[in-house]
């Protein structure tokens, strides 16, 4: 059963046609706002939009475009009560199906839409989404930033091309690097995870490379490092800016040669493993000042790809708060509680030093703390802001 999504500001209209879609057994569903069909086309599977181009507040050629960037599959239908060829000629140029004046005629709608549907294959779509492992929609977010990146993902992954992502701490750099390996052809393989600024400088080589036994004083067995635990698959190296230069030494050597040798040992092991790096620092000033190397930089930083602040993109902030609010919910066993609109506008306006992650900790703190409903008065009696100096 396909989806249908409804966009018309003509309540009767509207519904009529919801009827006759159900008649036809489509399921049928509709919003009123930009910012919320878009979150729906993130979240769920649409196959079918009927677009009012009339609709208050909604450039419908640019939000075509918006859309087809989030999912190209999505039939388009507009429907105008002011017939403009100039205007559907744009409309079909930038990926809508058809075009429809009012008063519409049903019979041909209806046609078009069984035709379309009848003519994509559902099969290869399914199997396509079961491919693609990693669903895309969990990077939350229909901003400009987040839209680009997932297009980024989509045309990275399948390659074997180095990424590097930047980014402040708590933005969801781990969750760009997991994205891209199970969108890849690695991911059958392992993705295994080194935190380069949690590991000693003594003991960053033996976790990466690994070691024989009696190596060194505490070597009391023979270990397979990070690089061999991940052949097949996809090392995520985080914080590579706190790596010492000696280990930046070996693995660019490693990136080179497609070998590791293990610490104490005379030999090496083939690797076969691709590297995503991130960093939460400008690793070309820290080449400047000679704490990393200029040629590991540019082995690793093949692709770039930059994650912006919360702050830098305050319209996400609605659909993630909505996702934890979901999310931690569920993990409580709990009913999932509404955030009146005083108290969401209240945290697009905080100042988020500690980005997703503090986003997550604070939704998770009203979720506790406020009683049925997250008013304004619990994001002002709950929330820190303590760290919002950091804003001057």
């Amino acid at each position: 059963m396909d989806t249908v999504l409804i966009i018309d500001k003509d309540k009767a209209f509207t519904e009529y046609l919801a009827d006759l879609l159900r008649l036809d057994d489509y399921h049928v569903i509709s919003f009123s706002t930009l910012n919320e069909t878009l979150a729906l086309i993130t979240h769920h599977d649409i196959q079918i939009i009927l677009l009012d181009i009339d609709y208050p507040g909604i450039n419908g050629v640019q939000w075509i475009e918006k859309v087809k960037e989030l999912d190209r599959s999505i039939n388009i239908y507009v429907i105008s009560a002011q017939p403009n060829a100039e205007l559907a000629a744009a409309c079909i140029k930038k990926g809508a199906v058809d075009y429809f004046s009012k008063p519409v005629d049903f019979n041909k709608l209806l046609s078009a839409i069984r035709t379309k549907s009848h003519s994509n294959d559902l099969k290869n779509r399914i199997k396509k989404k079961i491919e693609n492992k990693v669903e895309l929609a969990e990077i939350i977010g229909v901003s400009d930033a987040i839209v680009k990146i997932k297009k980024m993902i989509e045309i990275v992954a399948p390659t074997d091309a180095r990424v590097l992502i930047t980014g402040k701490n708590g933005v969801g750099k781990e969750l760009i690097a997991k994205s891209i390996h199970e969108n890849s052809l690695r991911s059958q393989g392992p993705m295994v995870e080194v935190n380069c600024a949690a590991i000693p400088s003594e003991l960053i080589e033996s976790e990466l490379f690994g070691h024989e036994k009696g190596a060194f004083t505490s070597a009391l067995k023979q270990h397979s490092g990070k690089f061999e635990q991940a052949n097949g698959g996809t090392l995520f190296l985080d914080e590579i800016g706190d790596m010492s230069l000696s280990a930046q030494a070996k693995v660019l050597r490693v990136l080179q040669e497609r070998k590791i040798t293990r610490v104490g040992a005379d030999r090496s092991i083939p690797v076969d493993v691709r590297v995503i790096a991130a960093t939460n620092k400008d690793l070309i000033k820290e080449c400047n000042a000679n704490h990393f190397r200029i040629d590991l930089y540019h082995r690793i930083a093949v692709i770039i790809i930059k994650v912006p602040a919360l702050n830098e993109r305050q319209e996400d902030i609605p659909f993630l708060i909505d996702y934890f609010l979901n999310l931690i919910a569920k993990d409580y066993g709990w009913p999932q509680k509404h955030i009146e609109h005083q108290a969401v506008l209240a945290l697009q306006q905080h100042f988020w030093s500690g980005n997703i992650r503090e986003l997550k900790n604070v939704v998770e703190r009203l979720l506790i703390l406020s009683g049925e409903e997250i008013t304004l008065a619990d994001v002002l009696n709950f929330v820190s802001t303590e760290f919002n100096l950091e804003r001057v």
